[in-house]
């Protein structure tokens, strides 16, 4: 679930549960290539990529392969990562 507060946005079952994610904006532009990517795996990917593009963010290109099984989506502020085919799909 996702809870906003604060000028935070905190990724987790629960706003006070354990583990989290918390995501705090900084005024500084991205000038390098990201320290830290996350692959989200989700359990239906259309889905999720069409939520989060919804949400803000937009397809970018990496140098990813037309085979790609994961589509690569940046933030606003053009922050890479991964939505990953559910992994029952990669099994099949």
């Amino acid at each position: 679930m996702l809870f906003e507060a604060d000028d935070e946005i905190v990724i987790g079952a629960d706003k006070d549960a354990l583990p989290g994610i918390t995501f705090v904006p900084v005024p500084e532009a991205k000038e390098i290539k990201n320290r830290l990517h996350i692959d989200l795996a989700p359990d239906d990917q259309d889905a999720e990529v069409e939520r989060i593009i919804a949400l803000g963010a937009r397809r970018t290109d990496v140098g990813q392969p037309g085979s790609a099984t994961f589509v690569v989506l940046e933030d606003p502020e053009g922050n890479e990562f991964c939505v990953l085919s559910p992994k029952n799909s990669l099994i099949d």
